[in-house]
This record gives C-alpha cells, sequence and structure tokens, in this order.
C-alpha cells in the first residue's frame, strides 16, 4: 500500500438506520473568544469545557507567546485556566503562528496593540491565500504600523503597536468592509474597550456574513463588563472604554456547528441522532440547525432527560429540497447541509454564502467539485450553491478531497452514509475542530 492510499480513510456506509447518542466537544467559536477575552483581563479565568483541538492549542500557543500564561487542569484537560500579563501589556519581539486557524489569524493581531514591541504573525502556507486585510486596515487607523512580507493584506506580517500615549490617542471612529468575513468586526471588536475612548466600527460593505456570529462577540464582551452595542441596520458596533474582565469560572458550550453532520446524519441514513447539553438559548450560528434540519423533512424534540437538555433529530428516508433558501446566518453550517440536499427530492439554491470563498478553502468551488466527483449536480452562484436532484442510483463512490478543511472532510463521510465506497484523504484534518472526529462517526454507527 502506498503512502497515498495509507491516508484514505473508508467513509463508513448506514446498513440500517440510526439510534445514537453523540456528545459533541466544546465550541471553537465561543472557546477562542473566551480565550482572548480572559488574556485581556486582569485576574485569572477558568474556562470549563474548553475545546482541545488544532485552532484552540493554536489560539494558546499563540497567547503563550504574547505573555499570557494558559494552565492545563491535570486531571481534566478540557479545563484551562488563563492567567493575562500582571500589567495588562503583552510581549513584543515574539512570533504568532495562526496556522490555518481564521479566529488566531483574526483575533489575536489586535492583542498586539497592547504589545511592548513587535509581533511577527504567520501560518500554514495555505493561510497565506485567507483575506486579512480588513481587520489589520483598522488597526492601522488605530495607529498600528503593518509591514507585510508578501502579498499585502494577507500572512506574514509584522504589527509594530504605536509607541507613545499621544500615537494611542487616535479617532476611536473606525471604518473597514468586513464582506469577506465577520471576524473582521469580531476581532476589533474583541479589543474595543482597551482602545483610548473606546471605539466605533463601521461597516461599509452592504452585506454583513454570519451576523449571529458578532452577536456572539457583542454577548461575550458584555458578559466581560464591556459596555458593546450594536446597530445593524445602520452597520455599526460600539465598545465603550473600560476593564475586560470575564467571571472567575465560564463553561463552553458545545458546538452546534459541529453537531450538524451528526444530527444531519438521521436524515440521510435514517433513525434518530441525539446530541446532549443543547442550550436553550445560545448566540452560535448553529442553534439555526434543527430549524433548517426540520424544514428538510425531520421531526425535531428536545427532551429534558436527568436533567440534561437534548436535540433529537429524526430522519426518514424523505429528504425535502429548499429551493431559494438564505443561509447567511449560518454559512459554516452550509457543508453539511449540501451533503444533505445531495439526496433531497428538489433543487436547492443555498444563497448569501459567497464569502465561504475565503475559508479554509474556497468551499464553494470544493464542495461543486466533491458533489460532482460522486455524480451528483451542483453549481456555483456568484453568492452561493445550487444543488439539483440525481437518482441515488447515479451517485458513485470516488476518493474524495478534503482541502485541509475539516467541514469538507465531514461533508464527505456524510455522502458516505449512503453512497457505500467513499473514501476521504486526510481525514486528520478534522482535528481542526473535532479531534475524535473519525471514532466519534464509527461509534454513531455501531
Amino acid at each position: 500500500m502506498n503512502a497515498s492510499q495509507e491516508n484514505l480513510w473508508p467513509a463508513p456506509f448506514a446498513s440500517k438506520s440510526l439510534d445514537a447518542t453523540v456528545v459533541v466537544p466544546g465550541s471553537k467559536s465561543l472557546s477562542n473568544r473566551y480565550l482572548i477575552l480572559a488574556a485581556l483581563g486582569h485576574r485569572p479565568v477558568r474556562l470549563v469545557g474548553l475545546l482541545r483541538s488544532r485552532d484552540t492549542e493554536l489560539m494558546m500557543d499563540a497567547l503563550r507567546s504574547l505573555g499570557v500564561r494558559c494552565e492545563i487542569d491535570e486531571q481534566v484537560d478540557t479545563t484551562v485556566t488563563v492567567v493575562p500579563p500582571s500589567d495588562g501589556r503583552f510581549h513584543g519581539g515574539t512570533k504568532v503562528f495562526c496556522g490555518l486557524a481564521g479566529t488566531v489569524m483574526r483575533f489575536v493581531p489586535g492583542l498586539a496593540m497592547f504589545a511592548d514591541g513587535p509581533v511577527d504573525f504567520d501560518g500554514d502556507e495555505q493561510a497565506y491565500a485567507r483575506p486579512m486585510k480588513p481587520v489589520l486596515d483598522g488597526l492601522e487607523q488605530l495607529g498600528a504600523c503593518i509591514e507585510y512580507h508578501g502579498e499585502e493584506g494577507r500572512l506574514p506580517f509584522t504589527i509594530t503597536p504605536p509607541q507613545t500615549v499621544s500615537q494611542r490617542v487616535k479617532p476611536s471612529v473606525v471604518s473597514i468592509d468586513s464582506s469577506g468575513s465577520s471576524q473582521f468586526i469580531s476581532g476589533l471588536l474583541l479589543i474595543g474597550s482597551r482602545v483610548p475612548g473606546g471605539l466605533e466600527l463601521h461597516h461599509t460593505g452592504e452585506k454583513t456574513p454570519s451576523l449571529p456570529h458578532i452577536r456572539m462577540t457583542v454577548a461575550d464582551l458584555q458578559g466581560s463588563g464591556v459596555r458593546a452595542n450594536a446597530d445593524e441596520h445602520a452597520r455599526v458596533w460600539t465598545a465603550q472604554p473600560g476593564a475586560v474582565q470575564l467571571p472567575e469560572t465560564v463553561t463552553v458550550e458545545p458546538d452546534l456547528s459541529n453537531a450538524a453532520p451528526f444530527l444531519g446524519a438521521a436524515l440521510i441514513a435514517g433513525g434518530t441522532v441525539r446530541v446532549p447539553h443543547w442550550p436553550e438559548s445560545t448566540t452560535q450560528p448553529g442553534g439555526l440547525l434543527p430549524g433548517y434540519l426540520e424544514h428538510m423533512g425531520a421531526e425535531i424534540n428536545f427532551p429534558v432527560i436527568d436533567g440534561v437538555r437534548y436535540c433529537e433529530v429524526t430522519g426518514s428516508s424523505h429528504i425535502n429540497g429548499l429551493g431559494d433558501f438564505d443561509l447567511t446566518a449560518a454559512g459554516e453550517i452550509a457543508p453539511s447541509l449540501a451533503a444533505i440536499l445531495v439526496f433531497a427530492d428538489a433543487p436547492t439554491r443555498m444563497l448569501g454564502i459567497g464569502h465561504l470563498r475565503g475559508h479554509e478553502t474556497n468551499r464553494l468551488e470544493a464542495l461543486v467539485n466533491e458533489i460532482t466527483r460522486v455524480g451528483g449536480d451542483a453549481r456555483e452562484l456568484p453568492d452561493g450553491l445550487e444543488i439539483a436532484p440525481v437518482p441515488a442510483m447515479n451517485l458513485k463512490p470516488a476518493e474524495m478531497e478534503t482541502y485541509a478543511d475539516h467541514r469538507m472532510a465531514t461533508f464527505a463521510a456524510m455522502l458516505g452514509l449512503k453512497i457505500n465506497g467513499i473514501l476521504i484523504k486526510n481525514i486528520a484534518t478534522t482535528a481542526k475542530t473535532l479531534p475524535d472526529f473519525a471514532n466519534m462517526w464509527t461509534n454513531m454507527l455501531a
């Protein structure tokens, strides 16, 4: 067997309907926001249920390079205590490695504003293609100096913070075009209260992708004692000047977007899948998932068992196409929905997700490639993706590419539930947010 064959993972085929409970690890989005906010505080914060994955390890390593202590509990490795620098200043003259993590490359640069010297940023070669310019333009408007070591607006680069008090008293009104990612707005808002005079942030683009992620940032800031507000109609966000401090202990919700492949599996394979600890209300875009699955024909329930609230999804053999479907609010679950819609009874046009071209890979192009590879029918739209039904007998097994993208890997695994013989290249890329995905998936079918 050659090296390339060794890296192929046979996606399990669902020979019978499912009846499974899947425990999903902590939210990546919340984990990395809490790590940043804890680092900006003035006393230690204990984070319980923190996701331990490549993205959160990269975030903790980035914070450590800036002088923040991240202490992992010896008994429970998902409990991490974050100890910020005692004087509130981060270490300069250091290097931050971002990997391929959007939250690291777009949230950590703001911390360099409060460093005692220049900070270098680099990442995986694939990260050089991910847009960065709006958040860096914002930092320049706040007085930072950005030196690019490659293409302007991309990794790698060096941030030199404002050096004097007079330099730091810059106008706190910042204007950027965040059409490419909500993370540009979040990255600036997270440091807004530490900017002299606070921050008034204007988004100049016509559309705001992933608004729930920005609402999550605002809610987390408010939970840290920051007076943060949003005028979404005017596309203006504000953070009043003041201290940032999370409570002494914070518990991380499960990652509801990472629940999408498992709950979606119930529609593809039939049967029931449950995820425990589902919150009654949440700022996670994945909280919209049950409603989307219900539109596709799933039965949704939220039973409470022994005090724990579950999301329970039951699918039959029929999947509804969605017609024109606006997915602006939750684009990150588009790959999981696309896998389900390959088997739907009518076409779907997922709209409002043009920004997925700037994710870990160009997800729209990748989804079209992989759906076509198995004999499906999909095409890119200017702002989304169209999937048309194809008779199941016309779908065929294939070796699926993952493009170093965790959501493309889980997408391929979902197709494998109903297309026997799917092989997935580099299933290990799921470690970005789901380190034990392969075992979790196999156990779900068992």
